[in-house]
């Protein structure tokens, strides 16, 4: 009597194709999952290294009908120019003012109390960005 085999006998003719199938779909996979977060990281360390003005507004005051005093204090590489968007707001939350102030200093952390004229009584002022050149 002979028996009948259903298979290839174990690690005589090499890897099965899905064994080869499932070992190339992990490189790719690995190669790919590499790539995306390499790319992640360069777009991270772009955007933190790429902005060279950063401010904050410090307090505002607002005893003043026609104008918003605004205290900025502005963070920036020592040879970085640009400027910095201010707005006043009314209660309603509608603009009343709106300023732009340049920084061309040759400083890396600048205290400034900027006026921002407004066209009614204003409840707050916000920063809305700064640029560089």
């Amino acid at each position: 009597m002979s028996a009948v085999r259903e298979g290839l006998p174990e690690g005589r003719y090499g890897r099965s194709a899905d064994e080869r199938a499932d070992r190339k779909l992990k490189i790719v996979g690995s190669v790919l999952g590499v790539a995306l977060l390499a790319m992640v990281g360069w777009f991270g360390y772009d955007y933190i290294a790429g902005q060279r003005i950063s401010a904050e507004v410090i307090k505002f005051d607002l005893s003043a009908d026609d104008r918003v005093q605004v205290h900025l204090e502005v963070r920036k590489d020592r040879d970085a120019k640009g400027s910095c968007t201010l707005r006043a707001l009314a209660e309603n939350g509608g603009e009343v003012g709106h300023k732009d102030v340049r920084f061309d200093q040759a400083e890396e952390r600048i205290d400034q109390v900027v006026t921002v004229r407004t066209t009614a009584e204003a409840t707050s002022a916000e920063l809305l960005g700064c640029t560089s050149e």
